[in-house]
């Protein structure tokens, strides 16, 4: 009883459609390929809504990912393309030609909370001073990576009482600011990286698996109450060890078909014999109700119109699984 049990509630799709998923999600993260030389590929990403500073209110940061070497561009939110691309030819291009890829990420804001409202001033000490930090996957800094020696302004004396000396004690601090949070990021990012996520499922192509309703829009009132998985839906092919193409309803064909694996789940099938599960629920697209065909298996003229006869995907019971419907029902599927 206790395995009939679980194989009747796991392979239940009502419970799939509307339950939330208990285990850790599905996939460690991917590095992405070590560039060949420096400045080949470049990550660059705005850190935006920053108090206003000299008429800045962003950074765009571009990190080369073979150095790990980081450089701090002050800039405004309304920056458009066309200056992005002027502002990266000055900083980049003019001194290190143009890279072979470059990859849009998410960067931490770990400095401007130290210096609030002139931040764009030690900009470039904090730039100096990232790119002075060991890294943790090279185990140097930076700065001897490249350069193959390390900055020298710790070896200058300056007396403290001069503007000069207090320039140099402000940089210090500056210095010691970065390096205590890169720290901090390092060990979370650590902590947290692996320790959400689970080994990878294999799908195949044909396996069905039900999709995230997580970034789709819901025709229902809240999004709180809506199916939190939808489908189920079968798998075209294998994109990438992380990333599957599913085969979509037609009237779907303004999503990306490609999903990564996070948001995917495999359905489980029951070994109980003879159990129907009832009909899926409509698929809601624009407001309308619209169920899946799984083939046309006739057609006819009925009163000088086309009709067709449309065997419909998940019925089980003969009375509902086909039924003649006008040609223009199916205008909108392939």
């Amino acid at each position: 009883m206790t395995q009939f049990i679980k194989d009747y509630v796991s392979s239940c799709q009502q419970c799939s459609r509307n339950k939330n998923i208990y285990h850790k999600k599905f996939g460690f993260l991917k590095s992405l390929p070590i560039p060949n030389g420096p400045w080949i590929c470049l990550s660059m990403d705005f850190i935006t809504q920053l108090p206003l500073s000299n008429s800045f209110d962003s950074i765009l940061v571009i990190v080369d990912r073979f150095l790990k070497m980081a450089v701090f561009i002050p800039t405004m939110s309304s920056i458009t393309s066309l200056e992005v691309a002027h502002v990266f030819i000055k900083n980049i291009f003019s001194k290190h030609d143009l890279p072979s890829f470059i990859i849009l990420e998410q960067f931490l804001c770990i400095y401007v909370s130290y210096n609030q409202d002139d931040w764009n001033t030690w900009l470039p000490l904090a730039e100096l001073a990232y790119n002075n930090s060991d890294h943790s996957s090279t185990k140097q800094s930076p700065f001897f990576t490249f350069y193959g020696r390390d900055p020298q302004f710790e070896s200058v004396h300056i007396a403290q009482d001069t503007p000069a000396g207090k320039l140099s004690t402000k940089f210090q601090s500056v210095q010691k600011d970065v390096k205590r949070e890169l720290e901090v990021a390092i060990n979370r990012f650590k902590r947290y990286a692996y320790k959400s996520k689970e080994s990878l499922p294999v799908f195949n192509p044909g396996d069905m698996v039900w999709l995230s309703s997580k970034n789709i829009k819901s025709t229902r009132p809240t999004k709180k109450l809506s199916e939190r998985w939808l489908g189920p839906f079968p798998i075209l092919k294998k994109v990438s060890s992380h990333t599957y193409h599913l085969k979509l309803p037609y009237k779907w064909k303004s999503i990306n078909p490609v999903f990564p694996i996070s948001l995917l789940e495999p359905v489980r099938t029951s070994t109980i014999p003879n159990w129907h599960q009832g009909p899926p629920p409509p698929i809601i697209i624009q407001a309308e109700e619209e169920w899946e065909v799984s083939q046309i298996l006739d057609s006819k003229f009925k009163k000088r119109k086309l009709w067709y006869l449309l065997e419909w995907k998940g019925f089980i019971q003969d009375t509902e699984r086909s039924t003649w419907e006008p040609a223009k029902n199916l205008k909108f599927f392939p």
